[in-house]
């Protein structure tokens, strides 16, 4: 069986369509470039901002119309965070939705799918959610509940091609900032467990990446949620302790007011850290 999917939206996102392509390759299932040839097509959506809405929409729509018999359409990501069922009344030709803050369950969804409506799964005794046997998947509305924990430390098995990989830190945001989504679509901050980021690094090493580009919402923020402000620093001892020395690591979205004296000395201290940061600009409209 073949699976198509489309990843839109940011580095965040391309981290979870990776898990989501390494949980379906353990459950048997092949990429395909051609949405022809595949037996379920993902759209990993984007929903942060009006454009990236119309894209998102504009690619379901593309894939609803020249579906196939017996191929199955699956929204996942922010758009479907913010607007799940409204997006599958306007699109009926999506089979159902599935939050990103369940992006793990995607093996178990699709299995649970193909079983009900086409009865081409064996049980395997893999006995589904109720809710993944409903259209749509139940979403998590409250902005204030955080990521399941398996949203944060699954899979340590991504399947990734290339010498360049981003590296999920954390997810959700904490911040109150009036003119962003992301606490709505993504939850409240959690970091993810230092052992869990070494883990997936040396599993992505073992693929050949060369690059780590450490991201966030706020890199920065590493170990807040745990009461930890210096949390980032110790992390990038880790990561050099145990990756090879010929790798390079790079920080995204780290905000100067977080930046400490021991994470720079951290950083001058290891060759593999690319010595600049990267810090995320705002824009306003008056």
């Amino acid at each position: 069986m073949r699976y198509h999917l489309v990843t839109l939206g940011c580095p965040k996102n391309v981290v979870d369509s990776e898990g989501m392509s390494g949980l379906l390759a353990e459950a048997g299932y092949r990429p395909t470039q051609r949405p022809d040839r595949a037996d379920v097509l993902i759209v990993n959506t984007c929903g942060f901002i009006g454009p990236a809405k119309d894209e998102s929409l504009a690619t379901l729509r593309e894939l609803g119309a020249a579906k196939r018999p017996g191929q199955l359409l699956i929204a996942t990501g922010c758009l479907v965070q913010r607007a799940g069922e409204a997006l599958q009344r306007e699109i009926p030709q999506v089979d159902a939705v599935l939050s990103t803050r369940r992006w793990y369950e995607i093996a178990n969804l699709v299995a649970a799918l193909r079983r009900d409506r086409y009865g081409d799964i064996p049980d395997a005794g893999f006995v589904a959610a109720p809710d993944l046997l409903q259209p749509t998947i139940t979403l998590v509305p409250n902005r204030d509940e955080a990521m399941p924990a398996e949203a944060i430390v699954a899979p340590v098995r991504r399947r990734h091609v290339g010498a360049s990989a981003y590296l999920k830190i954390a997810d959700g945001c904490s911040a109150p900032c009036a003119f962003c989504t992301i606490p709505g679509i993504k939850g409240p901050w959690r970091s993810k467990p230092a052992d869990a980021v070494v883990q997936e690094a040396l599993a992505l090493a073992e693929q050949g990446v060369q690059e780590f580009i450490l991201v966030a919402q706020d890199t920065t923020a590493y170990g807040y949620d745990w009461g930890q402000r210096d949390a980032l620093a110790p992390l990038l001892d880790r990561l050099c302790a145990e990756l090879p020395a010929s790798v390079w690591l790079r920080l995204m979205y780290a905000f100067p007011g977080r930046v400490t004296p021991r994470l720079i000395e951290t950083m001058a201290r290891h060759p593999q850290v690319v010595h600049y940061l990267d810090m995320p600009l705002q824009h306003g409209h008056a």
